[in-house]
């Protein structure tokens, strides 16, 4: 069974005016190709109440850094209240969204994701001795790295 430590949670809200569809695509775009992570979505659900709707997503995105650690980002969306309206901009009229959007992310650093040190009581004893006293700076890297990425999303 791989490890997982969380680096990293963030919880961001915004109501007012704003684009849906660019909204959407930014943070996947962003995940994607300025991260490089592979994302998932692994839950979506719209409910239409009228002129409004309330929509629930959630990604996961996984990045392999070396063959024992993984970058885990886990972003959670809340959109409330989404409406389609109209709005001047220098004079011309714009169609955009009104609603409340709040984005919760977690960011955590997977280590022996595939399980190799799970084998046997021997391999796990290996497991320690090597996170301990050999690559224990290199922990303290990768989670400052995946921080840093997580906080610029």
């Amino acid at each position: 069974m791989s490890e997982q430590d969380e680096v990293y949670s963030s919880k961001v809200s915004y109501s007012g005016f704003f684009s849906f569809k660019d909204f959407y695509a930014f943070c996947y775009n962003w995940l994607t190709e300025e991260a490089g992570f592979d994302v998932e979505e692994t839950e979506y659900s719209e409910k239409i109440g009228g002129p409004t709707k309330d929509i629930k997503f959630k990604w996961t995105g996984t990045k392999y850094v070396t063959d024992y650690f993984e970058f885990e980002v886990k972003a959670d969306f809340d959109v409330r209240g989404l409406s389609e309206t109209e709005i001047n901009k220098g004079g011309k009229k714009m169609k955009t969204n009104e609603g409340s959007v709040t984005m919760k992310v977690k960011a955590s650093l997977v280590r022996d994701y595939d399980g190799k040190f799970e084998t046997s009581a021997k391999m796990k004893l290996w497991r320690g001795i090597y996170e301990k006293w050999i690559i224990s700076q290199r922990v303290a890297e990768f989670e400052d790295k995946l921080s840093g990425l997580a906080d610029g999303f």
